[in-house]
């Protein structure tokens, strides 16, 4: 059975002298290489390719110019390694998204010219969401080019960090709530969810969107957010259960919980489900051992470990 994951990470240089090695949980090494090291875990867990993006924070918290330089320096050193290593890597480009007619320009000469099957965007760009028609360029481009963006999370603005996560605990408490053990999740539900009331969907019906974390527990609230928040409210053309099951693709970046993937499956269908392992920073052999043990058909384990992914990247 090939397998190919969707969430996998790298960092190139320039993002390591921007951030220090420090900010990426001793997972430099790791991150940075794009040769046999990876190759061979790879090999050793069984996975056939990665599709790469740029390691969060990527350029989301950059000044335009800033942003533009080490999104077209790391686009520029993962095309090298794919131009290497062809039948194992794939790209999603990284993108100067403070600066939208740039992003969507390096979206294109990334897609056009190196062959990449998307774009990566690390959640709010400063506190301003993808729902503000500012950087709907970006969004637009996408569906011309019938690539998809994978929104990666990311922490809360500080301001919801200190309203919500900081309380009578310590601040390595308030750290992990505020990302990986909620503060990630929720924030990224709640960016597709303005995303979706905006009416991008209804400007740009084919975009599509991949989600990881098997959806960002959007799949548990789908149906109240889709009895709450009905079209005579809204104002869009479709329900929201539509968007959610139509515009948007979820993968399992590390979530190896048997319970959760089985409401995402009865939630959106099995034709909407990727396989990711979130390397480094989650196990390949893992998450390939979770994927093994789904109490799904052959089939529909086909579909979820390179079907899809084949079809939407057309790789």
């Amino acid at each position: 059975m090939r397998i190919i994951t969707l969430e996998e990470h790298f960092a190139s240089p320039g993002l390591m002298d921007r951030f220090g090695r420090q900010s990426f949980h001793n997972k430099g090494e790791q991150l940075c290489d794009l040769n046999e090291r990876r190759i061979a875990e790879m090999d050793a867990a069984g996975i056939d390719m990665q599709v790469l993006s740029l390691t969060s924070p990527g350029t989301e918290s950059l000044a335009a110019e800033e942003a533009v330089k080490i999104a077209s320096s790391a686009n520029d050193f993962l095309a090298t390694a794919i131009e290497r290593h062809p039948s194992r890597f794939a790209g999603f480009a990284a993108l100067p998204t403070a600066a939208p007619d740039l992003a969507a320009d390096e979206l294109e000469r990334m897609v056009c010219q190196h062959g990449f099957r998307g774009a990566v965007i690390n959640g709010h760009i400063q506190g301003r969401y993808l729902d503000d028609q500012f950087f709907w360029p970006i969004l637009e481009r996408a569906e011309a080019l019938q690539v998809p963006v994978y929104l990666h999370p990311a922490p809360p603005p500080q301001a919801v960090i200190d309203a919500y996560y900081t309380g009578n605990f310590s601040p390595e408490v308030t750290r992990m709530l505020s990302t990986a053990g909620w503060g990630w999740h929720i924030e990224t539900a709640v960016h597709i969810l303005r995303l979706i009331l905006s009416g991008a969907f209804d400007r740009y019906p084919k975009l599509q969107i991949i989600i990881g974390h098997l959806g960002e527990a959007l799949p548990f609230m789908l149906p109240r957010i889709d009895l709450v928040l009905q079209p005579n409210l809204t104002k869009l053309q479709c329900p929201m259960a539509a968007y959610l099951r139509e515009n948007i693709h979820y993968t399992f970046s590390g979530f190896n919980f048997t319970a959760a993937f089985l409401e995402l499956l009865l939630q959106v269908g099995v034709d909407r489900i990727m396989f990711s392992a979130d390397y480094p920073y989650g196990s390949m052999e893992k998450g390939r051992d979770f994927l093994t043990q789904l109490p799904v058909s052959s089939a529909d384990r086909e579909k979820i470990a390179h079907g899809n992914a084949e079809l939407l990247l057309r790789l």
